[in-house]
């Protein structure tokens, strides 16, 4: 009888020492996954960052050239403008002078 509960309690203290091995084995497991989460979730946040920054760039590249494309037109506008100005003022002055005196 006495070898039957030695036997029990070896097997009780082996099956302890599984459970604990276990145990300590799950701890390592999830401070490795922790830490590869970690790393992970950095070099994402450093991805994410450098491209939202090659997107910043080059929306201000694309929104800088469409507005000198703007101001280019809009400078060739004005100076057709003053051209046809400096070429038609007087007939200009005449038309309006010849509605005002039609009323």
């Amino acid at each position: 009888m006495e070898s039957i509960v030695n036997k029990l309690t070896e097997i009780e203290e082996a099956a302890s020492a599984i459970v604990a091995h276990a145990e300590d084995q799950k701890e390592a497991l999830d401070k490795e996954y922790d830490e590869k989460r970690r790393t992970f979730d950095t070099e994402l946040e450093n991805k994410t960052q450098a491209r939202l920054a090659d997107i910043r760039r080059e929306l201000e590249k694309n929104t800088s050239g469409i507005l000198e494309s703007q101001s280019g037109a809009s400078e060739d506008t004005i100076r057709a403008l003053e051209k046809e100005y400096a070429e038609k003022h007087t007939e200009y002055a005449h038309e309006i002078l010849r509605r005002i005196t039609e009323v």
